[in-house]
């Protein structure tokens, strides 16, 4: 029976808030990737950072990157948000507030990524950078009900051995909500292959493993 022209479910698209509502399951989400603008502005005004741009709209379209040429163009705007991302305070606020964001999208379930290397730039520890993060994801979890874990990434350009210590770092902190091990980072030039050292202990070590690829194309 073909449904009629009437027929309301057919044709009306689904409106932002149902599709909102929909209960969701997030899998790759980065979380230098996804800080509030208003959060980074006030973030480097307190911690004395400079930022590319100087109101929320400005960040907001810059860190749109529509105008970049290859994902390693992409990639250098990560260095406004890893810029802000260098404190306790910080790392705990951004990882708070994006379950809350994932919450008020439909998410229930959600898996956030995160190099922790690059958030010790200013002394702090690869553990400091985990408990801060853990910490977010938790008060997070606990104010929404959205279930956040965590996956721990390692970048092609670093050595195989630095991954190897991720692998370590995501196996010690197992315990704690991290449920996987990853590689991003520029493609060309990086072959996966190398850090197959890393994959190979955070499977021993019952961990996920996830690794970006073809991205660079």
């Amino acid at each position: 029976m073909t449904p009629s022209s009437t027929d309301s479910t057919t044709t009306q698209p689904l409106s932002r808030e149902r599709l909102r509502a929909m209960p969701k399951i997030e899998l790759h989400c980065h979380l230098d990737g996804s800080l509030r603008p208003e959060s980074m502005l006030e973030i480097a005004d307190a911690t004395g950072v400079r930022l590319p741009a100087t109101t929320a709209d400005t960040l907001r379209q810059y860190m749109r990157a529509d105008n970049v040429s290859s994902l390693e163009d992409y990639l250098d705007r990560f260095e406004a948000t890893i810029s802000v991302l260098q404190t306790p305070e910080a790392i705990e606020r951004a990882a708070f507030e994006l379950v809350e964001d994932a919450h008020a999208d439909g998410v229930r379930y959600i898996e956030v990524r995160n190099a922790p290397r690059l958030n010790t730039r200013t002394g702090l520890s690869l553990d400091e950078v985990m408990e801060a993060t853990m910490h977010g994801l938790a008060r997070g979890e606990a104010a929404t009900g959205t279930v956040a874990r965590f996956i721990v990434c390692s970048l092609r350009h670093w050595s195989p051995d630095v991954s190897l210590d991720m692998a370590h770092l995501a196996a010690r902190w197992a315990h704690r909500g991290t449920v996987a091990f990853d590689l991003a980072g520029g493609e060309a030039g990086n072959p996966a292959s190398a850090h197959a050292a890393a994959f190979h202990y955070a499977r021993e070590h019952f961990l996920g493993v996830t690794c970006h690829a073809g991205e660079g194309d």
